[in-house]
């Protein structure tokens, strides 16, 4: 099912753009070309590892994303608060002071996250690169008091904020002619994002003791990743359309005897310039996530995020992009980018918030 949602969706994306005309072809690379920049060079900024740089080339990027998630879903169906600490068991009943259904239920959640990133091209074919984040999560919660029933005792919230993982790899160029254009990505993911971040938390019995914070709330997975994918864009006149595969692929176990699970996204876009220093673009894409193997033996508490079975699921979303690059003066090659995310359809494991929307905006500059 997940493998047919995929291809489903980007062969959907494809037919949406179309192929555009080929007429009076623009002899203009991805990034520039005599002095000439076209803003379409780059996919949307909600795309990493999309294009490549000449031998000799760096480039220097800062992206900032915001994620706003809300309210809660089982599978395909929305449940409220109430519906949660009355239908769903608790994963750690029998444990001393866990009851025997969830109490505790997160209502909204902001991630903040600051990306500084670097590449460089050692030689036309290879382009390096380098990115490390900076990552600042909020949820907020309600606690319904004592074992059973919908009485609300009050809310909180939780914060973390910290260095995440540091990804670092490498694009290989397969193919590149004056309108098509194919690369692999190869990358691996660092675990220097922290997973043992704590805060105070108030409990169905009143008390506010300062405990491990769930999964979501962590900065870090744990683990080395290896994140490959293939990257294809193409252009023709005004018109330019790309379409990327990335995985995110766990490996081993963390220092906390557990794995997130693995992730496979795929996305399509097309995109116009209105002029070479403008374009606007649309993209779908649509991912698959694994659950959670093993187990934190400190995340113990009678709310959903504390179950790792309740992560992942199936996700497609829309995009809305525009990429902006000074053609001339001074700020020449300066590119700005903004690109806002809706979710279109959400299928997902067990209880958890939804993802609400997602804006990501981008400046870069090459020299």
């Amino acid at each position: 099912m997940k493998k047919t949602l995929l291809m489903g969706a980007c062969a959907l994306s494809t037919l949406a753009f179309g192929t555009p005309s080929q007429a009076n072809e623009l002899a203009v690379s991805g990034n520039h070309h005599h002095g000439e920049y076209r803003a379409d060079g780059h996919a949307p900024k909600g795309v990493m590892g999309d294009h490549m740089h000449e031998k000799g080339e760096w480039m220097m990027s800062y992206r900032y994303m915001r994620m706003h998630m809300e309210d809660n879903r089982n599978g395909t169906n929305d449940l409220s608060p109430e519906q949660i600490v009355t239908s769903i068991p608790n994963r750690f009943f029998g444990t001393p002071m866990q009851p025997a259904t969830l109490r505790v239920v997160p209502t909204e959640m902001t991630t903040d996250m600051h990306m500084l990133g670097a590449m460089y091209a050692p030689t036309d074919s290879v382009t390096l690169m380098v990115m490390a984040n900076y990552i600042k999560r909020e949820m907020d919660h309600i606690t319904f008091a004592g074992g059973a029933g919908t009485t609300r005792l009050g809310e909180f919230t939780t914060e973390t904020s910290g260095w995440g993982d540091t990804r670092v790899g490498g694009l290989i160029r397969m193919y590149d002619d004056s309108k098509h254009h194919i690369h692999l990505n190869a990358g691996l993911s660092l675990p220097t994002g922290s997973i043992k971040e704590e805060d105070q938390v108030l409990t169905p019995m009143g008390t506010r003791p300062t405990m491990r914070l769930p999964y979501a709330m962590q900065l870090g997975s744990g683990t080395y990743d290896l994140m490959p994918g293939v990257t294809y864009t193409g252009r023709s006149n005004a018109y330019s359309w790309g379409a990327q595969y990335m995985a995110t692929l766990r490996l081993g176990e963390n220092s906390q005897d557990y794995t997130l699970g693995n992730k496979h996204e795929v996305s399509a876009w097309g995109a116009y310039s209105w002029v070479p220093s403008l374009s606007t673009s649309l993209r779908v894409s649509a991912e698959t996530e694994g659950d959670i193997d093993g187990i934190d033996r400190r995340i113990v508490a009678p709310v959903q995020t504390a179950n790792p079975d309740n992560f992942g699921g199936e996700r497609i979303a829309l995009s809305l992009g525009m990429n902006y690059v000074v053609p001339k003066g001074v700020l020449a090659g300066h590119r700005l980018s903004v690109e806002g995310t809706v979710p279109v359809y959400q299928d997902l494991n067990g209880p958890q918030m939804k993802r609400d929307n997602m804006v990501v905006l981008g400046w870069s500059k090459a020299f």
